[in-house]
């Protein structure tokens, strides 16, 4: 057996053997990729590789710099550990014919892997995955493979300073309104580089989880480096509140994902789900495009079908084209243009696409810290404008559920058996149900979905899903009211819990929790 070309390239467990991230199995799948590029590309065309700081990420940087540069390649090896956003972006500036960032994002300690960028600095997508791993299937044993020592050069160094520059001219003058700022890279690569962006856009007054600070592979204050799994914020949020702060930033350990805390009216804190940041951030983004006086063509705004849908309708509302892709970044960004934004609900932002095709935490923390002190600067905060939101354009709560299973053969047994046999009602909400894998408008994946509407008008959606990096099935859901119902989030997020019971199996998550 042998670890899967998948979802954007390779992710597992470092050890040895060819299912498992080791210097072998980077380095084969180095071959194979270099030999499909050089199909489609002139030889010495520009790779850029970058790496974050988990176990096995520096060998298998070498391994793979080396690879390419004994192929042929031009390779920009960037110097150091840094976030994934710096490959992408990297990617697409220079003109390189692909990107290789050696990260398993928010993945255990255990894991690693290695995640493609083609020209454009975009995800690849089908068919490349299929015919790249065909040619990883082809390649000679690594020790056949020959390698050639790489060290950066100008471009790569350049890379860092290239970015933050970016971010100055998309965000424009520094932000003078006061803001404090408890910022946590859950003990990744993107702390240093999320302070100084920070820091060129007005904000100085950062504090950062001292404990959460520095690369930790083994991220030992946390279960689960992932800014969406209850806990993996209480650190952050405690410095919030200790320090009194107006917002909180967690980044994932890649820097590709970013999650907000805000106070409540009750002064307690709470983490933004990415379904409520999405919205914000589209309101926004929107408002700023109509404010400069940019006109043309409609803008397109993109978000997941397992997303909510308030984001589509503040865009809809603003002449914006909402679009609605199969889930991951590697089809959002590919949903039109002008593209202005994109998100999805595991807290994935690409506020900035001209520059970085894919999620990007760093560029959406600097967003919303310049949100916030915008609301500061009215006497109002983030709280208080997704409120706003709420009451022009109907609330939402969204909630998701798992059910973990021992198989992959087991989640197609149960996708089989909501085809089969579906239900006519959850929680006493009559629900239509949709084959999203069958023909018909939309994205087609493996995929249902079920939607109805209970006697008191709340419309409920519920979206299940195998997943794509875990034997596990999970259920999307969202509960909504029209403009105009003053009904309280908890009554949303009740009806919600009880139909997400009606489902198979699994746990409710904290997240989506008003």
């Amino acid at each position: 057996m042998t670890l899967h070309f998948g979802t954007a390239g390779l992710r597992g467990p470092v050890g040895d053997g060819p299912d498992a991230m080791n210097v072998e199995t980077v380095t084969r799948a180095t071959a194979g990729l270099a030999d499909w590029l050089r199909r489609r590309h002139a030889a010495g065309g520009a790779v850029v590789v970058g790496r974050d700081a988990r176990h096995g990420s520096e060998d298998f940087f070498a391994a793979t710099t080396q690879t390419f540069a004994a192929a042929g390649f031009d390779v920009v090896a960037l110097p150091a550990p840094g976030p994934t956003p710096l490959v992408a972006f990297a990617t697409r500036r220079l003109g390189a014919v692909a990107g290789v960032m050696i990260t398993a994002s928010h993945n255990p300690p255990r894991d690693n892997g290695y995640k493609v960028y083609l020209d454009g600095g975009a995800q690849l997508i089908e068919p490349a995955d299929r015919e790249i791993e065909a040619c990883i299937a082809a390649a000679p044993p690594a020790a056949d493979i020959p390698r050639v020592p790489v060290e950066p050069d100008a471009r790569a160094r350049a890379v860092r300073d290239d970015y933050l520059a970016r971010l100055d001219a998309r965000f424009g003058a520094p932000e003078t309104t006061p803001l404090r700022i408890a910022l946590t890279p859950l003990h990744g690569v993107g702390g240093a580089l999320a302070v100084e962006a920070l820091r060129r856009s007005g904000f100085g007054d950062v504090h950062v989880v001292a404990a959460q600070a520095e690369p930790d592979p083994d991220f030992p204050t946390v279960a689960f480096p992932n800014p969406e799994e209850p806990g993996a914020t209480d650190l952050l949020l405690s410095l919030a509140a200790d320090r009194r702060a107006d917002l909180a930033i967690a980044l994932d350990p890649d820097a590709d994902r970013c999650a907000v805390g805000v106070p409540g009216r009750d002064g307690e804190w709470r983490m933004l789900t990415g379904d409520e940041t999405g919205a914000l951030l589209t309101a926004a983004i929107l408002d700023e495009r109509q404010a400069a006086g940019r006109h043309g063509r409609a803008p397109v705004v993109a978000s997941s079908i397992v997303s909510g849908t308030l984001a589509g309708a503040i865009a809809e509302a603003r002449g914006a084209r909402s679009v609605r892709t199969l889930t991951g970044f590697k089809w959002l960004v590919r949903a039109g243009e002008p593209l202005v934004y994109a998100y999805e609900e595991a807290l994935g932002h690409c506020v900035d696409p001209d520059a970085v095709r894919d999620k990007d935490g760093i560029s959406a923390a600097v967003a919303l810290a310049r949100l916030a002190a915008a609301r500061t600067r009215t006497g109002s905060d983030l709280v208080a404008a997704l409120e706003e939101l709420m009451t022009a354009y109907g609330r939402r709560v969204t909630a998701q559920r798992s059910l973990r299973v021992e198989r992959q053969a087991d989640l197609a047994a149960l996708m089989a058996g909501l085809r089969r046999d579906p239900p006519a009602a959850l929680a006493g909400v009559p629900v239509v149900v949709a084959d999203l894998a069958a023909g018909g408008p939309g994205p087609h994946t493996d995929a249902v979905e079920l939607a109805g509407r209970d006697r008191s008008g709340i419309t409920v959606r519920i979206v299940a899903r195998p997943s794509g990096t875990e034997p596990k099935l999970k259920y999307y859901g969202e509960a909504a009211v029209p403009p105009g119902d003053q009904r309280p989030a908890e009554a949303l997020a009740g009806l919600l819990s009880a139909v997400l019971a009606g489902l198979p199996g699994g746990t409710l998550s904290e997240r989506g929790t008003p």
